[in-house]
C-alpha cells in the first residue's frame, strides 16, 4: 500500500483509531480530544448543578406556598361553623406596633371573635409590662365600639404573670378581669426616659454640633442640656397622657374600683391585692372562666400568628434595621410601662 493510501485511509478513520494506527503522531489531536470531552463534561455537571439548584428553589417556593395556602384555608376566619364555644386572643409581650400586642393584630382578631356568631364570650388573656399608649389607646377604642355593636358578648380578661401599665390599660376596658394571686397588676403610670451625655463630653473634650431650624426642635436630645423649659413641657405632656390612662381605668372598673392615693402613682400590686383594690374581679384561667363563666368549655384561639413568610423573613435579618431604629428611639417616647 502506497503511502498516499494508507494516509487517506486512516484519515476516514475515528480520531482515537487514528492515534492508536500511528502512535507517533503529533499529540495535538489526541489534546484536543480530550479538552472537548472534558468541556463537555464540565458543561453537563454545571447544567445539571443549576437543575438542582432550580428544582430545590421551586421546591421550597411550593412548600411556602402549601403552607400558606392551609394555614389560610383551614385557619380562622373561613366559613365553618365552630359551634358554642369562648374565644381566645393572647397577648404576650410589649404593647407595641409589632407584634402580639399591636393594634394592628389585636383589632382583626377582636373583630374575628366578636363577630363570629358561635362565640359565646371573648376572652384576652395578657401578659405585658406595657408599652406604647398609643397602641393601647387605639386597642381600647376598639374594644368600646365592638361592646357596643354586640353587648350581649362578654369580653373577659384572663392575666397570667403580669399585667401592668399598657397591659393593664387594655385590661380596664373588659367586662370582668381575672388573676392569679401572685399576678403582678397595676402601674397605672406614664414614663419616658433616656440618658443625658453632657457631663462625659465635657470631661472628654468632646463638642456636640447640633443645628436646628425651630427653638425647640433638639428637645430631648441626649447630648444637649435639658432646659428647664424642655423639662416643664415634657412633663406636662406625661401628665395629659396619665389623665388619659386614669380616665379609662375609673371609667371600665366603675364603682369597683376602691381608689386610694396610691391606685394612680405608678405602683403595681400581687394579684391578690388587685382584686382588695377592685383592679381585678377574681382569680381564674382561661380554662375556669371558659367553664364557669362562660359556660362553654370549647376554647378556639383567634390569635393572629405570624405566617411562615414573615419568620423566615425576619429569621435572616429582615427586621434587623428596623428593630434597631426602634430600641434607639424608644426611651425618647412616652411609654405606659
Amino acid at each position: 500500500m502506497s503511502e498516499q493510501t494508507r494516509h487517506d485511509h486512516q484519515a476516514e478513520l475515528p480520531a482515537e483509531k487514528r492515534l492508536a494506527a500511528n502512535p507517533t503522531a503529533s499529540n495535538w489531536e489526541r489534546e484536543t480530544l480530550e479538552k472537548l470531552v472534558f468541556a463537555t463534561v464540565r458543561e453537563r455537571r454545571a447544567a445539571r448543578r443549576w437543575g438542582i439548584f432550580f428544582k430545590l428553589g421551586f421546591l421550597i417556593l411550593g412548600i411556602v406556598a402549601l403552607l400558606t395556602y392551609f394555614d389560610s384555608t383551614f385557619g380562622l376566619g373561613g366559613d365553618e361553623n365552630l359551634g358554642r364555644h369562648t374565644a381566645l386572643i393572647e397577648i404576650n409581650g410589649e404593647i407595641e406596633a409589632e407584634g402580639s400586642g399591636a393594634a394592628d393584630t389585636v383589632i382583626p382578631s377582636l373583630n374575628k371573635a366578636f363577630s363570629d356568631p358561635g362565640s359565646a364570650a371573648v376572652v384576652l388573656r395578657i401578659d405585658s409590662p406595657g408599652g406604647s399608649p398609643v397602641q393601647a389607646g387605639i386597642i381600647v377604642d376598639e374594644i368600646a365600639r365592638l361592646r357596643r355593636g354586640y353587648p350581649d358578648k362578654p369580653l373577659y380578661v384572663v392575666v397570667d404573670e403580669i399585667c401592668a401599665s399598657g397591659g393593664y390599660y387594655v385590661a380596664s376596658a373588659a367586662d370582668r378581669i381575672f388573676v392569679n394571686k401572685a399576678s403582678i397588676v397595676g402601674s397605672v403610670g406614664v414614663l419616658m426616659d433616656s440618658f443625658g451625655f453632657t457631663g462625659t463630653m465635657d470631661k472628654l473634650g468632646v463638642e456636640r454640633r447640633l443645628m436646628t431650624a425651630g427653638e425647640h426642635k433638639g428637645f430631648l436630645d441626649p447630648f444637649s442640656p435639658q432646659s428647664d423649659k424642655h423639662k416643664a413641657h415634657a412633663q406636662a405632656m406625661l401628665n395629659e397622657i396619665h389623665q388619659q390612662f386614669i380616665t379609662v381605668v375609673r371609667a371600665g372598673r366603675g364603682k369597683r374600683l376602691k381608689e386610694t392615693e396610691d391606685t394612680f402613682s405608678g405602683l403595681y400590686w400581687s394579684g391578690a391585692k388587685a382584686v382588695e383594690m377592685g383592679l381585678a374581679d377574681g382569680y381564674g384561667t382561661v380554662d375556669t372562666v371558659a367553664r364557669d363563666i362562660v359556660k362553654a368549655e370549647d376554647i378556639v384561639d383567634y390569635t393572629a400568628h405570624e405566617g411562615l413568610p414573615e419568620r423566615v423573613l425576619k429569621k435572616f435579618g429582615a427586621s434587623v434595621g428596623n428593630g434597631a431604629v426602634s430600641a434607639t428611639l424608644r426611651g425618647a417616647v412616652p411609654q405606659l410601662r
